[in-house]
């Protein structure tokens, strides 16, 4: 993880109906900016121990000027189910394809 940057689950929860865990997860990025999704997403599967590629960031929420922020995060079983589930747009954007910057909400 960047210098500065550490994560911690607060919430995990099986949903076994499509194969996936559900996590909330804070992150607390002092003195940094909100780290890219590929940062979190490689930190997470790192903990738990899954491949990257079945972790997905689903949303990312910072308080103006906090340095700690808040993710939706799915940790699929498999690649292919995550891909049956994933919108498209969280796929790009969870893979560095999406053009732009990333809307705030």
């Amino acid at each position: 993880m960047a210098k500065g940057v550490n994560l911690e689950i607060l919430e995990s929860r099986d949903n076994r109906l499509v194969e996936r865990r559900e996590l909330t997860v804070r992150i607390v990025h002092w003195p940094e900016g909100t780290p890219p999704r590929q940062l979190i997403r490689e930190h997470i599967a790192k903990i738990l121990g899954v491949n990257p590629d079945t972790v997905y960031v689903r949303k990312i929420t910072t308080e103006y000027g906090s340095c700690e922020s808040l993710a939706r995060v799915h940790v699929y079983d498999t690649v292919e189910r995550a891909l049956k589930f994933e919108p498209e747009h969280v796929v790009k954007k969870n893979r560095g394809e999406s053009k732009g910057g990333e809307k705030g909400g």
